[in-house]
């Protein structure tokens, strides 16, 4: 696989409100040549909000070639800069500082053209006045013809009077990727709430989950998430089969409740076919990420945000299992 580094056009957006609360930004177009991949670049859309938003939807319609993009919404001030498309380096743009300076607004499925991530009544995340949305995007044209893209992202809003529960986003990452040639291998982060959760809320966690998200590429073969109780004991909240191409969330159905349990555990797998390691990174390389919304005052976040060597090796059967310390990081959503 080819990566060309070949510049975009110069990116704009255009906002459209509707009497039936959706806002709808459109940018680009992204005009991508034959074999052409793009993922070092970001794109920024202010959405000049003098109130709160409460969105209890987003809508995505990318089209093919648009591998995956992760949405933050974070204070104008932070990641300064103009709207448009921007190399993410540039303004030292990371999704961890994003979702702790901001949070999670939506995650595209690997390869998905078009998604809807969609709450229950009265259920919705709050974006704070004079916010910004900032996507990493990852576009992928693996035809032998050119695409023209033009995105559009629609955030679906409800009256304050409206919204019941408010969400806040998780999102933990594991950057301490080294998938071994030919091989089957597993990844595992165990992440503790219940120290810092004790800290801010005075009681173990007891918040509920609503919406799930995976994120890997074209190695990974799953992603499954338990909540671990005190005494070790576990309960899976959800474990995906999917492949990229299919849609990797969704809601929760029962809510999962907290409730008891004191840690997050998850664990991505992979099949790598390949006689080279393959490692964090984009392209050809893999990526293993846990999104989800939950109803607690306070978003999560953490995980191995920096590359490092997998550690503990331990021979499940044919495959390798792997397993890092998790750094768990807290921000509070109702300021």
């Amino acid at each position: 696989m080819r990566t060309l580094a070949l510049p975009l056009l110069a990116l704009s957006w255009t906002a459209c409100a509707g009497d039936d609360g959706i806002r709808t930004y459109e940018f680009g177009p992204y005009h991508v040549a034959p074999s052409q991949e793009i993922f070092r670049d970001c794109v920024q859309i202010t959405l000049h909000n003098t109130e709160p938003f409460h969105v209890s939807s987003v809508e995505l319609t990318t089209g093919p070639g648009f591998h995956h993009s992760t949405w933050m919404f974070v204070p104008e001030h932070v990641f300064p800069g103009g709207d448009g498309t921007f190399p993410c380096s540039d303004r030292q743009y990371s999704e961890p500082a994003a979702a702790v300076l901001g949070g999670v607004l939506f995650a595209q499925s690997t390869q998905a053209p078009h998604e809807v991530q969609a709450f229950p009544p009265g259920v919705a995340i709050k974006v704070p006045p004079r916010s910004k949305l900032i996507a990493n995007v990852h576009i992928l044209n693996a035809t032998d013809v050119p695409l023209s893209l033009r995105p559009n992202i629609k955030l679906a809003l409800i009256p304050p009077a409206e919204v019941t529960t408010l969400l806040a986003g998780v999102a933990f990452q594991n950057q301490a990727l080294a998938l071994p040639a030919n091989r089957a291998s597993r990844f595992t982060l165990e992440c503790d709430l219940a120290g810092r959760h004790r800290a801010l809320l005075g009681t173990d966690p007891d918040f509920r989950i609503y919406y799930t998200l995976a994120h890997y590429h074209d190695l990974g073969t799953g992603l499954t998430v338990e909540a671990v109780r005190p005494d070790g004991t576990a309960t899976t909240v959800v474990a995906t089969e999917t492949r990229v191409g299919d849609l990797f969330g969704g809601p929760l159905e029962p809510l999962f409740d907290m409730t008891g349990y004191a840690k997050l555990r998850f664990s991505c797998d992979f099949y790598n076919p390949r006689a080279d390691v393959v490692r964090w990174g984009a392209g050809d390389q893999e990526m293993c990420l846990y999104l989800a919304f939950t109803d607690s005052p306070y978003a999560w976040g953490g995980g191995v945000n920096t590359p490092e060597e997998p550690q503990n090796e331990t021979q499940v059967g044919n495959a390798l299992h792997y397993s890092n310390s998790c750094a768990v990081f807290a921000t509070s959503v109702l300021n």
